[in-house]
């Protein structure tokens, strides 16, 4: 799987568990490490744990991918899954506020971003009902 889908649906299993403030920056011109991080918010640890668990259960069950290495325990604020290409955090808000990657990593583009449609519908003209 290529890493942009990986982040992509990282991010769409997050949103299972109802994920907060869910980004995708691109750092593949910034960063020899990894070429994607998803940053998401939960709001507590159990619900920090629901998320990771929905990312690793989902993507081994269903792709049989592994993240290489899981940083943060069953009780910490920030989980990290690192799947080598794809770097996801996963923290509580007020610590993504203090570290605020999102900042620290400001030059990268953000990848996914879900763009709302336009609005194409016509107005009746002034002062004509129907």
């Amino acid at each position: 799987m290529d890493s942009k889908k990986l982040a992509l649906l990282c991010r769409k299993l997050a949103e299972n568990k109802k994920a907060e403030n869910i980004v995708i920056l691109d750092v593949r011109k910034l960063s020899s490490v990894t070429d994607y991080f998803v940053i998401a918010s939960g709001g507590n640890e159990p619900h920090l744990r629901a998320i990771v668990n929905e990312i690793t259960g989902s993507l081994w069950d269903d792709y049989k991918v592994r993240p290489r290495r899981v940083e943060g325990g069953a009780a910490a604020a920030w989980q990290v899954l690192d799947f080598f290409d794809v770097i996801v955090h996963i923290m509580r808000a007020e610590v993504r506020e203090k570290y605020n990657l999102e900042s620290l990593w400001g030059d990268a583009p953000r990848a996914g971003v879900k763009k709302t449609k336009k609005r194409t519908g016509k107005k009746a003209a002034p002062g004509k009902s129907s």
